[in-house]
This record gives structure tokens, sequence and C-alpha cells, in this order.
């Protein structure tokens, strides 16, 4: 056939490119005779701006920008904004805060008042700064009331040692709060003038060399004199505000004065008319609100009483009224303006309120799958006896190998083999209680030790450290062996291996056999809420945010919150001093999930974690216990189970939770028995 053919071109014959007639410009107008295509392309257009006309339009992004920074800067304290609320948080056990707080009372023409709420908490009105500021003292020990007063103060001013900075317990508070995410911060160091002066700057030094590996590039405010506290004070409204994502998407406030109405059927349960100045973003009164530490409540009105730390308490502000303009009235004065009703801005609209629903009431009917009710269970079990056949088997055999020999005789034998598998199951029984031994030792052996041990008499208390130490001890040398060999696990011996390993499934490849999600779910599943699409929801809740002007009290309003059905619990702990935090809730943020979380361990925390453990999550705004599982974080579709907290990698976190929007921080503390 080669012979007959004609010639074929080999592989190197020359392949010339075809012509590309009519792609320039011009013979384009020339084919479309006229027409105009339907739709402009304006984004090449943006490309094919000017020069001139791209760097016009840098400028003026550039200026929108710096607008906005200084912006808030002024807003923050001043007449309009809600005063600048400073967290003072003492660092160290002889830092001390009264002497620090009374020179920054002391500025020249500055009112003071001092708060009902909380030891040592004053606000501090400065007509000629034209700025107002709010104080709230809190010790580092005091870990919950640091931690919540940083999810909303605006800045926080630390309080140092002179000589050593800070001490243990303002080391771990200090990483809490880098974990939570620390909103703009000063560093003040009150003292230290005792020393000489050549002292005095070796004493600097040092301690600037303490907090550098804290705060690299940190300026220390010495904190002695009036002078010294008045540059503090214009430090900390002029420096740059850093921002906390969590907080500056939901409206929330820090309570000025709280006051508590019993409800009409129980002294327990009442209304909670909570006061204070709005942040964030605007509060609507038909949204939820978390109260830190104590739930999601509803709310029923919001109320505009006078503002208490007014700059020019003779001005009268309308708030709804006449949108934010100043009527200047002088017939009013002080006292009138308050005793003047108190203005209910909004009433909750019991068709828009979210409701406080967090689970999902399952029907038992859904799903193909029903489950068995507990007579149908018993009587299988029943049924199951009814069937049970006496086999003779050899010497030694399990109940699982039994099932499985076909008896051809039918003398059954007198002695059932379920007797002699339970000896032998306590014989096993007391060899695993003294898991921690080599495995060389005779059983024999093993045994009489456990018996020498068991049979000792000793003190009580003695006997209880005794058995938190052994504990402690056995869970270490779990979490070891875990390390040592994470893929495998013994078959227990007191356990057959069907009824221990039911759970599991056999995978031919864990990365690419398949495995439906929606298999084999544990109950609870039907009780909890779930998402269509997650990140879709959250991107089009932000933008609502930041589209949509809300109805509602404005950021800088002083306004009081009625909370319905509040236990009288929050009252008490609002007496005792601790902070009274209330957050409003984004649509969805009552309801409960699954959540997942990434985390990694401490590098102080050296105790092992288990799974399952109860823990005290520190999630956004929330505070809840719950008993998480942790999994590898991996970008497969299933992840392997961790039974401890690893501490070199980050584990990924889950448990029923109600659910936050992110981006929000995560700390799991633990809760020891004090």
């Amino acid at each position: 056939a080669a012979a007959a053919g004609a010639h074929r071109p080999g592989p190197l014959k020359q392949q010339n490119k075809a012509h590309k007639g009519g792609k320039h410009s011009g013979s384009s107008q020339r084919r479309a005779g006229g027409r105009v295509p339907v739709k402009a392309q304006p984004r090449r257009r943006l490309r094919d701006l000017s020069r001139v006309d791209r760097r016009h339009q840098a400028l003026q992004l550039r200026r929108q920008r710096k607008e906005a920074v200084l912006a808030e800067k002024r807003s923050l304290g001043s007449r309009d904004g809600p005063p600048h609320l400073v967290a003072v948080v003492l660092l160290h056990s002889r830092a001390a805060a009264p002497g620090s707080l009374r020179l920054l009372q002391n500025q020249d023409s500055a009112v003071v008042h001092a708060d009902e709420g909380g030891a040592g908490a004053f606000a501090l009105l400065c007509p000629r700064l034209k700025q107002r500021w709010r104080f709230v003292t809190a010790q580092a020990g005091d870990l919950h009331t640091v931690l919540d007063l940083a999810k909303v103060a605006d800045s926080l001013l630390f309080i140092l040692d002179p000589v050593d900075g800070w001490d243990s317990m303002g080391e771990h508070c200090l990483s809490c709060l880098f974990a939570q995410g620390l909103p703009s911060y000063a560093l003040a160091v009150p003292g230290g003038t005792d020393l000489p002066p050549k002292k005095r700057i070796d004493a600097k030094k040092k301690l600037a060399k303490v907090i550098e590996k804290r705060f690299p590039e940190a300026k220390l405010f010495p904190l002695n004199t009036e002078q010294e506290s008045l540059l503090l004070l214009r430090h900390l409204s002029t420096q740059k505000q850093r921002h906390l994502t969590f907080r500056d998407r939901r409206p929330h406030l820090l309570a000025y004065t709280a006051e508590f109405v019993p409800g009409q059927e129980s002294d327990l349960v009442g209304t909670l008319k909570v006061s204070g100045f709005v942040r964030g973003q605007t509060l609507s009164v038909n949204s939820l609100v978390h109260i830190v530490g104590h739930g999601d409540f509803q709310i029923s009105q919001v109320d505009a009483p006078p503002d208490p730390l007014s700059l020019n308490p003779r001005v009268v502000k309308g708030q709804k009224r006449s949108q934010d303009m100043e009527v200047q009235d002088d017939s009013v004065n002080g006292a009138d303006e308050m005793e003047e009703d108190v203005k209910v801005l909004m009433k909750a609209d019991p068709s828009k309120q979210e409701s406080l629903q967090s689970e999902v009431v399952p029907d038992p009917m859904e799903g193909e799958q029903t489950w068995p009710t507990e007579e149908e269970l018993q009587e299988a079990e029943d049924s199951l006896k009814a069937n049970r056949r006496v086999v003779k088997v050899p010497k030694g055999t399990s109940k699982y190998q039994a099932a499985w020999i076909v008896d051809d005789g039918e003398e059954g034998s007198e002695k059932d083999d379920d007797d002699e598998d339970d000896d032998m199951d306590d014989l096993m029984e007391e060899a695993v209680s003294q898991e921690g031994e080599s495995s060389e030792e005779e059983p024999g052996e093993e045994e009489s030790e456990t018996m020498t041990v068991s049979e000792c008499l000793r003190d009580d208390q003695y006997d209880e450290k005794m058995e938190e130490d052994e504990q402690m001890l056995e869970r270490y040398k779990q979490e070891r062996m875990d390390e040592m060999f994470p893929d495998e696990v013994d078959t227990p011996r007191d356990v057959p291996a069907r009824v221990r390993f039911q759970k599991y499934r056999g995978l031919k490849s864990f990365r690419t056999s398949p495995w439906d999600p929606k298999e084999n779910l544990p109950r609870d599943y039907a009780r909890i809420f779930q998402f269509q699409d997650f990140s879709r929801t959250r991107k089009h809740l932000f933008r609502q945010i930041e589209k949509e002007e809300t109805e509602g009290a404005s950021v800088g309003w002083y306004v009081t919150l009625h909370v319905c059905n509040v236990p009288v619990s929050v009252m008490e702990s609002f007496k005792e001093g601790k902070p009274l935090v209330l957050f409003s809730l984004l649509p969805h943020e009552q309801k409960m999930s699954v959540l997942n979380f990434l985390v990694r361990r401490h590098p102080s925390n050296t105790e092992p974690v288990r799974a399952k453990e109860e823990l005290i999550f520190h999630c956004g705004f929330r505070r809840f216990r719950a008993s998480p599982l942790f999994s590898q974080h991996t970008s497969a579709d299933k992840h392997k189970l961790e039974r401890f907290l690893r501490p070199d990698a980050a584990l990924v976190v889950t448990v029923y939770a109600p659910i936050t929007f992110p981006p929000a921080s995560v700390l799991l503390f633990k809760q020891r028995s004090n």
C-alpha cells in the first residue's frame, strides 16, 4: 500500500500560520457597518483612563480613606460619639490603680462622675479637650472580667510595675488578651521615683527590654505627675484605633446603670433595664441581645433617657425628633432635665421580632428510617434470648467464634459457655486495671500486686489526692501511647471486638473511599439548624449591614434597653462589680448548630486534654461550656479523629454551639476545682 500511495509528508513538514484577517479595529468597524454592540464595556474604560485621571482617582481614594480614619478618631469620645471607654488592667500584684487614676482625675477643669456599677470605675469629662472618657478597672487575676472588658473597650491601659513589668498572672492575662484580639493600648508605669536618678535610667532600660518581646516599639508612659497624665490621655485619644471585626459588625454596649424589675409570676425572673452608650452599629429593638456569660434575651422597648455624661449639660438633645440638631433652651437646667419624662424611642414589633428558638423540634416521622421504640428493642432482645442455643465447643472458644460453629450433635452441654466466659472476663479485668505495668510479668504476679495495693489503709484525704494523681498519671500515659501509636488501637480483653468496634467501618482508602456525610448521623442532628450555603449567607448578611440603614438607636446614643425574662443572677453579678456586657445578635445567631474551630495549643499548657472533656469556650462575644471532639486539620472530605489535643499541630475542635459568624477569636479553658 505504501508503494502504491502518494508521498506523505514527514513529521518535520513546515506548517504555516493561517492569515488572521479582520482582527484590527478598522476592519471590525467596516464589518459592523455602523452597528453599535449592545453592551458597552465599562471595565475597559477604567483601564484606559489617562495618566492624569488615574493619579487623580488614586488621590481621591486616599483622601477618602484618610477622612474616614480622621472622622472615626474625632467621633471617639466626642460630643456625638460614645465616651472613650478605657479598661485599666493591672498586670502586677504590686501595681496600684488608685494613685494613677487620681492623677488622671486631676485634669484642670475636668468633671469626674463616680460610676454606680463597679468599684474604681469613673467617668471623666474634659470640656477643654472636648473629650469624655470612661475608665473601668480590672485585676489581671480576674480573667473573665478582663476578657469581657477587652471585648468592648476602645483602649486598654496596662499599669506596669516599675521593676518587673508584669508577674506570672499578668503574663497569662496578656497571652489570653493577645489570643482574643487586642484593641488599641497604652503602657503606663506609675512609681519608680524613690530610686536614685542613675538607677532609674537602668531600671527603665531593663523594663524596656522586658516589654519588648510582648510589645515591640511600644512607648512607656511614666505616670507620676499631672503633666504626664495629660500626655497619656492625649496619646490614648489620638493613637490609631485597632479594630476587632466581631464587635464592629454587631451593636454592643457596656452597662452604665442597671435596674431589675421582678416579673409577676416570680421574683427570680424579670425585666432588666440596662442603660449605656450604643457602640459598633445601629441597635434594632427587634433583634436579640446576648448578655455575656448569661445567654440570649429579647428586648421589649428602647428608651432615650437624658445623657448623664453630657459635655454641655444645658443642651437638650432632641435625639429622635430634631435629627441630631441641637435645641438650645436656657430655661431648662440640669435638674429639670433629669425629671423630664424618659422618651420611648422604639417598641418591639412582635411580627418582626427574632424568636429565641435555638433548636429544631424534630419530627419523629421525618426521614425514611424510623427509630425503633423501647418496646420493639425489648421484643427483639427477648426473641434473641429465645433463639439461643447451647453448643459444645472446644475450651477457650469465645462467644463470637461459637456463633460460627455449626453443631451436629443434638444433645446440649450442661455448663453454659457464658459463665466460663464471665469468669475469664473477671480475670482479664484484674489484669487490665494494672494497665501501666509492663506486659512481660506473669498474670498471677500482676493480680496479686493489685490485691496488695487495695488492702492498704490510708487517710481519706491522702486517698483522694492519690486517686487524683493516679488518674492524672493514667491520662499522661494514654496521651503518650496515643502519640507513639497514633493509628493503632488495642483490642480490649473484657469486651468482644465486634462489640467494641461496632461503631467503626472499614475504608479501602481513607483518602479516596466515598463516605456520605448524611449517613448514620447522631440523633441530635435532627435538632440543629443547617445552612444550604454557609459562606453565602454570611456574605449576604455582612453586605446588608454595610448597605442598609437599619432603624434603631444610632452609635453614641445613651439608651435604656428593657430586656425581658432575665434571671435575677445577672443583676446580682452586676452589683458585685462585674461588667455587664450586651451584644446584639445577627440573624440566626441564637440557633444551635455544629461549629468547627481551628485551635492551637498554647505552649504554657502541658496537661493532657482529652476529647469529650468539658471545656470553657470564649468564642467571639460568647462564653459557654461544651465537650468537644478533636480532629486533624486537613483539606480532605473526611478527617481523622484525635483523642488528645496535640501540642505540636493545629487541630479542629467540633462542638454543638450557637452559630457565630466568623471572624471570631476562640479561647479554650479548663475548669479547675476552684
